[in-house]
This record gives structure tokens, C-alpha cells and sequence, in this order.
């Protein structure tokens, strides 16, 4: 495509045309093309020239360069003015024996770049619940997109491991062993996931008795301002032992979705900043002190909403923490760009954080980007971890995985639990993924989990029958040649007509921060391959 465009410019200047912004893109009918342009459609409409007879001559110049003929089959031109382009089909061979090599797709736009990716952000004591598989999911895409395009990226975690949140699963911890007369160190020979789900289960007892009871209301902010300050040796071994299993936990979902952080960060170590952070804000006038003495930004003034920076009791609230966080990361990891990946619901949240930065830590802000996705709904409704209304982000994997057990039915399958584990972890991925990043998805097990359609197992089984055909076929990654033979009227030429379009796949998705466009070509390919198969096994199977 670069080559064209600038192949184009060229040609402009020869013809002492000026320089105008145009498009080259693949046609929607390949019929017309594997490139389009409407280099002289802008021209005509910004100097006024005969489209057609410009056209003419743009392409007879095109046609006679040597380096455009290198790649190019043919030019033409079509309708009131469009230049279309053809690849040879040499070409088109090449390319498909260069994506069979490792790394094919990469490139070095962003080589140099610093960039941390900040996604998933459990919080400790409270079950992670599916919103949270979307976060991971997202960020861990937009992460391995931005790697392929050269850049040195730090994945990175950020966990709410103090606050009052925490407090409340430590008081619903209390009240659970009292009533089940069990002590803390018999929890130990429970499965990990059994002590999460207690923890969850407290944490939703305490944030009910939270908002009905104010005596026990009163007994949490104690608790919170204990956790906080370390005062009382109860608290904190209940805080340290579920910290720890919290976690522990947190680790084994993240191996079984593939993801390997580089960076941890807690609220624990982001609060003491950002109490500084705080007295900053004050001292240039940025935060003011409101009602009862806590610390507030008055958002009014820039269309926003006043947000609480310091408590009454003089804790750091969320807001504080996040700019401490900021802080805190870059000291660890001077980075260029910062991304944080959140669902929607706290954009407009984010939106006073990140202007109280711009005043504070101009150069901070300019370097973070928050980058909000929609939510996982149930066919029911929303999920609230407070009410315990909620699917588990493990509750759903394993949901996944009974539906796909039950559509293997009977089949003889090698290291079936692993097979059944691979299939539900790629359906919940592609899901997330074949959409735009802004959009809502409602959960729907059995349509996420078909063999046929745009869904992750239609990708996954059509991988398989691909590696399959692979290993049959006598021709090797380093022969392409032995390809020339292909009729371009069939589907061979179909497939190789959408291989050599992912390299440009990858710079637009990192570029527009849209995994979708990943998702999208990966479900053409598979289509594409599917139709060549199946027009090969008519006749008897061959690859059956």
C-alpha cells in the first residue's frame, strides 16, 4: 500500500499536480482490484480537472514504472476517475510463504517506544468477576498488537488492596467464621478457589451490613482506618493471610487466559503518594477543602463533577490513589505513552483524575491514555459483587467449558480437559475481541461456543484442519515455488488475495486501538480457507 501511495506522489509531481490527501484502500469487490484509489476524484474536486483524462494519464506513467511493475499485474482505470491495482500473482506467493515464517505481520513503527499497558486490576478480598476477564482480555490484545509494531511494552496490574472495600470482606471474614465456628488457620486446608469464594461471599455480607446497619457501618471505617495504619494484630493477620490467597488465586486465572504480568501495583503503595500528591494540589491551589475538612476538586468549572481527593478522616480516596499510582509507575518505568484499560462506567471518573493531572503533572498526562470497553451483561441484568448477584470470572470459564464438553459428546478427544479448557478460553476471547472495544456484550454460552460462525471455536477448529493440511501436503514453508501452478480463478487465489493484508491489519489496530480489525481478518481467513477446502474435498477427500 505504501509503495502505491508513494508511487502515486510521484507521478503527481511529474505532472505538477498538487499535493492533495487521498485514499488507497482495498476495493470491497476484489474484482475491481486488490488496491483502489481516489487520488484523482480529490484532485478534480479541489482544482477542478477532468478525472477521467487525468486518470489516463497517472496511470500510463504508473504503468511504466519499473519498480511498481515489480509487484503490480496490472492498472486500470474505472468509473468516473478510480485507479485500481492488481498484484501479480508471484506476488501474492511470496507473501504466503513469508506468513508461515515466525514474526510475519511485525514491523517498527513504534521501535523506541516505552509504552505500559495497565488492564484486568482485580481487587484482593472480592472475587474476580467477568468484568474482569474483558479487561484482561482487551489489554492483553492491545498489548501483543503494540509489541508487534516494535515497541517495548511493560504489562502491568493495579490492585485494590487497602480501602474500604477491604474492609468490609474483612469484617464479613469475621462474621463468617464466627457463624460457621471455624478458625482462620482451618481455611488453609480448603482449595484456594474455596477460600476466594468465602472471601467474596464476606465481602458481600459486609457491603450489605454496610448500608442497613450504621453500628456496623461505624465498626468498618474502624477496620478501614486499622488496615490502613496497621494498629491492630488481628487485622492484620486476617488482612495479610487473605491478601496473600487473594492473590495466589488471582495467579492461576491469569495463567489459564495466557497472561504474564510485568508489573504489579497496589493501593497500599499508591496511597502514601498520593496523600503527597494531595498536599500538592492543595498548595498550588488545585484541590480546596471542602465539608468536614475533606479534600475535594471542584469539577464544575471544566464541565465536570466535584470529586473527593481526601476523606474527613484523612485517607486517600480512589482519585488520590490513582495520581500517586501515576507517579509510582512512571518512577519504576519511565514510559512514553500509559494506557489504562477500564470498563466505561468509571470514564467519567477518569475524566476528572486525568484533568486534576494535566494541572498537577502536565507531562504525566499527556503521556496517559484511558481506554474504556463495555460490559459483559447476563441475560438477567447487571452483576453487582456487593449484592453477590455476580458470575465469577472462573464461574464463566468453567461454564464455557461444560458447554463445550457437552458438544464433544462422545467423541474419543486426546487430553480432552485441556482441549475443552482451550476451546472455552478462545470463545470468551473472540467474543470480546470481534467487536469494537466501546461496545456491551451479553453473555450467551451456547452461541459463543458454535463450531460454525463467527465465534473463537470456528477459528480454533479451523486452525487445526489447517495445520492438518499442512502436515500432509509435500510442499514446505521454504518452496513456494512449487505454488505457481494455482488457477487465479479459484479459491486457492481467494485465500492468497487475503493473506498479505495482515501486516496492514496490524498497523491499523494498533493505530486505531481496535483488536475488531484483527478479529475480522482472522474470520475472512478462515472463511476463505474453509470454502478452498471443502471445494478440494468434494470429490473424495483428500484432507478428510
Amino acid at each position: 500500500m505504501q509503495m502505491i501511495r508513494e508511487g502515486i506522489q510521484a507521478q503527481l509531481k511529474k505532472l505538477k499536480m498538487p499535493v492533495v490527501n487521498f485514499k488507497v484502500e482495498h476495493p470491497k469487490d476484489e474484482q475491481h482490484g486488490d488496491y483502489s484509489t481516489n487520488v484523482v476524484l480529490v484532485l478534480a474536486k479541489e482544482v477542478g480537472i477532468k478525472p477521467r483524462e487525468v486518470a489516463e494519464k497517472i496511470w500510463e506513467l504508473l504503468a511504466n514504472d519499473i519498480e511498481m511493475n515489480r509487484l503490480i499485474e496490472k492498472i486500470e482505470v474505472a468509473g468516473a476517475g478510480f485507479i485500481n491495482f492488481y498484484l501479480k500473482k508471484e506476488y501474492l506467493i511470496e507473501e504466503a510463504g513469508a506468513a508461515r515464517k515466525k514474526g510475519y505481520g511485525k514491523n517498527k513503527q513504534l521501535a523506541g517506544q516505552r509504552i505500559m499497558v495497565e488492564y484486568t486490576d482485580p481487587n484482593p478480598f472480592k472475587e474476580m468477576h467477568i468484568g474482569h476477564l474483558m479487561s484482561n482480555t482487551i489489554g492483553e490484545s492491545l498489548a501483543r498488537i503494540l509489541i508487534a509494531q516494535g515497541a517495548e511494552v511493560k504489562r502491568a496490574n493495579y490492585q485494590g488492596d487497602v480501602g474500604l472495600h477491604v474492609a468490609k470482606a474483612i469484617w464479613g471474614i469475621r462474621q463468617e467464621l464466627g457463624m460457621r465456628k471455624l478458625e482462620l488457620g482451618e481455611l488453609e486446608k480448603w482449595e484456594l478457589k474455596e477460600r476466594q469464594k468465602l472471601m467474596g461471599q464476606a465481602y458481600a455480607l459486609g457491603a450489605t451490613r454496610y448500608e442497613e446497619d450504621e453500628e456496623v457501618k461505624k465498626e468498618i471505617h474502624e477496620l478501614n482506618l486499622q488496615i490502613y495504619q496497621r494498629s491492630n494484630a488481628e487485622t492484620n493477620k486476617l488482612y495479610d493471610v487473605g491478601r496473600e490467597w487473594s492473590l495466589a488465586y488471582f495467579e492461576t486465572i491469569y495463567a489459564r487466559l495466557g497472561t504474564k504480568f510485568d508489573e504489579y501495583f497496589f493501593e497500599s503503595e499508591a496511597g502514601p503518594v498520593g496523600l503527597e500528591v494531595v498536599k500538592e494540589g492543595l498548595a498550588k491551589g488545585v484541590l480546596e477543602v471542602g465539608e468536614e475538612g475533606a479534600v475535594v476538586y471542584k469539577g464544575e468549572k471544566d464541565h465536570l463533577h466535584t470529586r473527593v481527593f481526601r476523606n474527613k478522616l484523612g485517607l486517600p480516596t480512589y482519585e488520590a490513589k490513582d495520581l500517586g499510582l501515576a507517579k509510582t509507575k512512571y518512577g519504576r518505568y519511565s514510559y512514553d505513552r500509559s494506557y489504562i484499560v477500564t470498563a466505561n462506567e468509571i470514564t467519567e471518573y477518569f475524566k476528572v483524575v486525568l484533568r486534576v493531572m494535566e494541572q498537577l503533572y502536565p507531562e504525566l498526562a499527556a503521556k496517559t491514555t484511558h481506554i474504556p470497553h463495555g460490559m459483559m451483561k447476563l441475560v438477567s441484568g447487571k452483576m453487582s459483587s456487593r449484592t453477590g448477584k455476580v458470575i465469577t470470572g472462573e464461574g464463566l470459564l468453567n461454564d464455557l467449558k461444560a458447554v463445550v464438553q457437552l458438544k464433544m459428546g462422545e467423541r474419543e478427544i486426546k487430553e480432552r480437559e485441556r482441549v475443552a479448557d482451550m476451546v472455552a478460553v478462545g470463545a470468551l476471547k473472540y467474543t470480546v475481541l470481534r467487536q469494537a472495544i466501546g461496545g456491551d456484550i451479553v453473555y450467551e454460552p451456547e452461541k459463543m461456543t458454535n463450531l460454525e460462525g463467527d465465534t473463537g471455536p470456528y477459528l480454533q477448529y479451523t486452525f487445526a484442519r489447517a495445520k492438518s493440511v499442512l502436515a500432509k501436503s509435500e510442499i514446505t514453508r521454504d518452496q513456494p515455488s512449487q505454488l505457481h501452478g494455482i488457477n487465479p480463478s479459484n479459491e486457492e487465489m481467494s485465500i492468497l488475495r487475503w493473506i498479505y493484508r495482515y501486516p496492514e491489519v496490524v498497523v491499523e489496530a494498533g493505530e486505531k486501538f481496535a483488536p475488531q480489525l484483527v478479529a475480522t481478518y482472522i474470520y475472512e481467513l478462515a472463511t476463505r480457507f474453509n470454502s478452498f477446502y471443502n471445494a478440494l474435498d468434494r470429490g473424495g477427500g483428500k484432507y478428510s
